[in-house]
């Protein structure tokens, strides 16, 4: 099929043999032809323009890694598409999926508006839950796994398969492009996230290592949908893309669970147990960075010295929110976000701090369980109408 419909051909000659191989009873303006792993017949996408204003079939389109395979696609059919970038489960889907009623989903979303705490019971049972999710994280297959086994085991059969394919990619990138060092790249994560400075050290590559020279490796990875950097900004004030550091920035991955099964068996057991002892810090900062994504935000860090290091900031409803993720059990100690607070330049108004507690608020700080970070979003705008008044123009 790929070779039958990828050949070099105009688009008219791809309808006519598109229409051949459509079932019969399939009737034009009324049928939707969809073509997955398009990355694998990328001259597919240069067709679109033609087969839209031909008008048979509506279409739909979809891949992996599209943002590295459709660079070099011969025309780019710039308002023939509409892009919509796909992401892993969150937790809100991941509920969900385990049967997590609406009633229980309509609660957290009051408790989150109105900053009243959980019922503890439901508070634990979701806290639990979100511990299982940092495991088996957001991979459809991976949670389809875990639904119907339950076997972290079999989870992590998946993830690993995921893992194996992913560098099956990278390499052959790395093939064509000798300058690119992505898998290298992909395999430090776990140790860079777990380190005190998170800031992502090029040494830890290769000590003769440069930003400038692969800096293409990072930018692959991002485009890939594979890892996601949160870069550096010098002040937490809007725009805060005004002062990114493009050089300076974390880099977490695009799933907590392919994050989690780079760890053994062991630790998972450990963190499904809340065990204090292993470092949960990183799992949750992946985690919200992943939500954070996932639902529109572009998220950055700020780290300033003789003040501090917020975890996360990000615009909100035309403000700077300051985001902080605690993992332990003295979360409300967070002198980096106080003194970020006090700075009259910033303007910071409100903040948030993630945790294992429960939600609550103290004065401009709000506290909220972790699992409710999906709640975070930005508030949609019914319409932006802006009048002319050109009365004697």
């Amino acid at each position: 099929m790929v070779s039958y419909l990828n050949a070099e051909m105009s688009a008219e000659e791809f309808l006519v043999k598109l229409k051949m191989i459509m079932p019969e009873d399939c009737k034009e303006h009324e049928t939707v032809v969809f073509f997955d792993e398009i990355q694998k017949c990328p001259e597919i996408v240069t067709k679109i323009k033609f087969l839209v204003d031909e008008g048979s079939y509506k279409y739909v389109m979809s891949g992996s890694l599209l943002g590295v395979e459709l660079k070099g696609i011969a025309s780019a059919p710039v308002g023939y598409l509409t892009v919509l970038r796909m992401y892993p489960m969150d937790f809100e889907e991941f509920m969900v999926a385990n049967n997590v009623s609406a009633t229980t989903l309509n609660m957290l979303e009051d408790k989150f508006k109105t900053a009243s705490p959980v019922d503890e019971f439901i508070h634990k049972k979701l806290l639990s839950m979100f511990f299982v999710y940092l495991i088996v994280g957001g991979m459809p297959d991976a949670v389809k796994a875990y639904i119907n086994t339950k076997d972290i085991r079999e989870v992590d059969k998946v993830q690993r398969d995921i893992t194996t394919l992913y560098k099956e990619d990278f390499s052959q990138y790395e093939l064509e492009d000798k300058k690119l060092k992505v898998k290298s790249i992909y395999e430090i994560i776990p140790a860079e996230l777990n380190k005190q400075n998170k800031k992502f050290v090029f040494t830890m590559l290769d000590k003769e290592l440069k930003f400038n020279r692969y800096e293409n490796s990072f930018l692959w990875l991002k485009d890939a949908g594979v890892a996601l950097p949160v870069y550096n900004v010098d002040a937490p004030v809007i725009p805060l893309l005004a002062s990114k550091s493009s050089n300076v920035f974390r880099l977490f991955s695009s799933d907590i669970g392919l994050l989690t099964s780079a760890y053994p068996a062991e630790t998972k057991v450990e963190l499904i147990n809340k065990n204090g002892e292993v470092n949960n810090g990183a799992h949750f900062e992946n985690a919200v960075a992943q939500q954070l994504v996932a639902n529109g935000f572009e998220p950055y860090f700020c780290k300033k010295q003789k003040i501090g290091e917020l975890d996360f900031a990000i615009e909100m409803n035309g403000q700077v929110v300051p985001i902080e993720v605690k993992s332990g059990k003295a979360y409300k100690s967070h002198k980096a976000l106080d003194n970020f607070m006090k700075v009259p330049d910033y303007h910071l108004e409100k903040a948030y701090v993630l945790s294992i507690g429960n939600v609550e608020t103290d004065g401009a700080i709000t506290y909220l369980p972790i699992y409710m970070c999906y709640l975070l979003r930005e508030q949609k705008l019914e319409q932006m109408i802006i009048e002319l008044d050109t009365t004697g123009l």
